[in-house]
C-alpha cells in the first residue's frame, strides 16, 4: 500500500491557527483556573503555542491517549507513545483540550477518560484546528477553525516546521 501526500493550499494552517486562537481567547475571558492540555502530537504542538499566547505556560499539559483508546487491543501499542505530563491541579479547572483534527471522536473520548484520572475538572472545552466529519461518538468542538470533507481513504495531517509554523497535508491511503 502506498501513500501519496497532497498539499492543501486552500487550508492555510497558520491562518486557521490564528482563527482558533481568537476563539479560545474570547471563550476563556473571565474564566478562572483555565488550563490547556494538548493531545500528542499535533494537538500538543497547537497547545504549546496557545498556552504561550494566552500566558498559560504554567497551566499547560500533554496527554498521549494510546492506552485509553477503545481499539488498543486491536491495534496494539504504537512505537511513538509519549508520556502524559500534567503538572497542575486538574480538580476544578476549566481545561481546553486541544487536538489538531477532529474525526470520529474516539481520541477525544480517550483523552477525557485520561483527564479524569488526574482529577475532576469543572469543565472541559474542546478546541480543534479542523473537523473532518465522520463522527462515531456525540462529540463536537467548542472552538473550531475549519470544517472540511475528506474521502474515507484520506486523512489530514498537521506538520510543524523547525521554525514552529504549521502546515496541513492530505494523505491518501
Amino acid at each position: 500500500m502506498s501513500t501519496t501526500n497532497t498539499s492543501l493550499p486552500s487550508l492555510d494552517a497558520e491562518a486557521l491557527y490564528a482563527k482558533l486562537v481568537q476563539q479560545v481567547k474570547a471563550g476563556l475571558q473571565g474564566v478562572e483556573h483555565a488550563a490547556i492540555v494538548g493531545i500528542h502530537s499535533g494537538g500538543a504542538w497547537l497547545a504549546e503555542r496557545l498556552a504561550a499566547e494566552l500566558q498559560l505556560n504554567d497551566r499547560l499539559g500533554f496527554i498521549d491517549v494510546s492506552f485509553y483508546r477503545d481499539d488498543f487491543a486491536e491495534k496494539g501499542l504504537r512505537p511513538d507513545v509519549k508520556p502524559s505530563q500534567i503538572g497542575f491541579d486538574v480538580e476544578g479547572a476549566t481545561i481546553v483540550l486541544v487536538d489538531d483534527v477532529l474525526y470520529t471522536g474516539r481520541t477525544t473520548r480517550a483523552a477525557i477518560n485520561e483527564l479524569f484520572d488526574y482529577g475532576r475538572p469543572a469543565r472541559i472545552l474542546l478546541a480543534s484546528l479542523v473537523d473532518r466529519g465522520g463522527r462515531e461518538l456525540p462529540i463536537a468542538a467548542d472552538f473550531l477553525a475549519e470544517t472540511i470533507v475528506l474521502a474515507d481513504n484520506q486523512s489530514l495531517q498537521l506538520q510543524r516546521a523547525d521554525d514552529g509554523r504549521f502546515s496541513l497535508t492530505v494523505v491518501h491511503a
